[in-house]
C-alpha cells in the first residue's frame, strides 16, 4: 500500500470540517434507471434492480473531504458524530492518515451512518441514507472547540438536518472566521430562508447545477443573486468542468482527463478538498479550482470516496501534464 510522507510544509493550513461519517454501501447498476422508470406511474413507482457489485467504504463527506485534505499536506480536523459500536476500524483509518478525530462525538447508543446508493451506467444515482449517530451532531456547538480561532478555514456540509447546518452556520459567523456552504443534497430539507441564511456571509458557495436549480426553484435566487451574497461562488458541471465566480470575474475551469471512470461517488468532495487546500494558502482562484479538478478525478478512478492514493510530487505532474502550469504547493 502507498505510503505518504507527511513532511511538514508552510503551505499547511488547518481546516476544520463539519459534516456527515458514514460507510458507503456501493452497488452498480449495469443498465439504465431510466429504462426501468414509467414517469407516468411515477407515483405508484414499484421497481427492483439486480446489481453487479456491492463494496462497503469509508465515507460520508466530512471523512472524504478530510481524507483528500490529508493526503494534500493540509491540516483537517473532523466535527461530527459517529457509532461507538461501530466506528473503530473507521477511526484508525482516519488517524493513520493524520486527520484529528479528537472533536468526533461518539455516541454509544447507536451505529454510525450507513449509505446506501446504486450507480447505473449513466452515472445516474440514486441512495438510501440511515442517520444513525448523526442525529447527534445536533447536540453539538462549533463554540465548544478549543483553539477555535486558530483554524483557517470551516467547512459547512451537510451534517445531518437543516437545523443543525444552519445552527453550525450561525456559530461560523460568531467567529468571523471563513466558511465555506455547501448544503449538497439537504437542500430538499432546507427552507427558503434556511438557505439564503447559509449563502449570506459566506466565504465560498459551492454547488452543482442540480442544487443551483433547486436552490432558484425555493428562493427565486439565481446565480446572480448568490454572488451578491458571497465572496466566490462554484458552480461544479460535472464532465464539462466547473465555473468559479466572484462579483468581478468568471473563470471556467476544466477537467482532468480520467485514466478510467470507476465511480462518480465523492467526486464533489475532493473538488472541495482540493479547491481548500489551494485557497487557504492564497492561490489564485484558477489554481484553486484546477487543483480542485485534479482532486475529483482521482476519486473517480477509484471505486469508494476514500480509496485514492497519490504522493504530492504525482499530483503535481498530473496537473501540469494537464494544465500545462507548474503547481507551487
Amino acid at each position: 500500500m502507498l505510503q505518504y510522507a507527511y513532511s511538514q510544509s508552510i503551505f499547511m493550513k488547518k481546516i476544520l470540517v463539519t459534516g456527515s461519517l458514514a460507510y458507503d454501501f456501493i452497488m452498480d447498476y449495469p443498465d439504465s434507471f431510466a429504462d426501468h422508470i414509467i414517469p407516468e406511474k411515477i407515483k405508484t413507482l414499484s421497481v427492483s434492480f439486480d446489481l453487479d457489485h456491492l463494496s462497503r467504504n469509508f465515507g460520508g463527506n466530512a471523512g472524504n473531504i478530510a481524507y483528500t485534505l490529508a493526503i494534500l499536506q493540509q491540516d483537517a480536523t473532523i466535527f461530527s458524530s459517529a457509532g461507538k459500536k461501530d466506528f473503530g476500524i473507521y477511526g484508525k483509518h482516519l488517524k493513520k492518515h493524520k486527520i484529528v478525530t479528537d472533536y468526533i462525538n461518539l455516541v454509544a447508543d447507536d451505529f454510525t451512518a450507513s449509505a446506501f446508493g446504486m450507480t447505473d451506467k449513466n452515472n445516474c444515482q440514486i441512495w438510501g441514507f440511515y442517520p444513525g449517530a448523526l442525529k447527534k451532531n445536533a447536540n453539538l456547538s462549533l463554540l465548544s472547540l478549543p483553539n477555535l480561532s486558530s483554524y483557517s478555514y470551516i467547512v459547512l456540509a451537510p451534517p445531518q438536518d437543516a437545523e443543525t447546518i444552519i445552527q453550525f452556520t450561525r456559530e461560523a459567523k460568531k467567529t468571523q472566521l471563513p466558511y465555506m456552504f455547501s448544503p449538497g443534497q439537504k437542500i430538499a430539507n432546507m427552507t427558503s430562508e434556511q438557505i439564503k441564511e447559509g449563502i449570506t456571509g459566506a466565504a465560498l458557495v459551492l454547488l452543482n447545477d442540480y442544487e443551483l436549480a433547486m436552490i432558484n426553484k425555493k428562493t427565486g435566487w439565481g446565480k446572480m443573486d448568490i454572488l451578491k451574497k458571497t465572496e466566490i461562488f462554484i458552480l461544479t458541471l460535472g464532465a464539462e468542468g466547473s465555473v468559479v465566480e466572484t462579483k468581478q470575474e468568471s473563470i471556467q475551469i476544466g477537467i482532468v482527463k480520467p485514466k478510467k471512470i470507476i465511480d462518480p461517488t465523492g467526486a464533489g468532495d475532493s473538488y472541495i478538498a482540493g479547491f481548500l487546500a489551494g485557497h487557504a494558502n492564497g492561490l489564485d482562484l484558477k489554481t484553486c479550482g484546477q487543483i480542485g479538478a485534479t482532486a475529483a478525478t482521482y476519486t473517480i478512478e477509484n471505486y469508494g470516496t476514500q480509496q485514492h492514493a497519490f504522493t504530492l510530487n504525482e499530483f503535481k505532474k498530473r496537473y501540469t501534464d494537464t494544465f500545462g502550469e507548474s503547481l507551487l504547493m
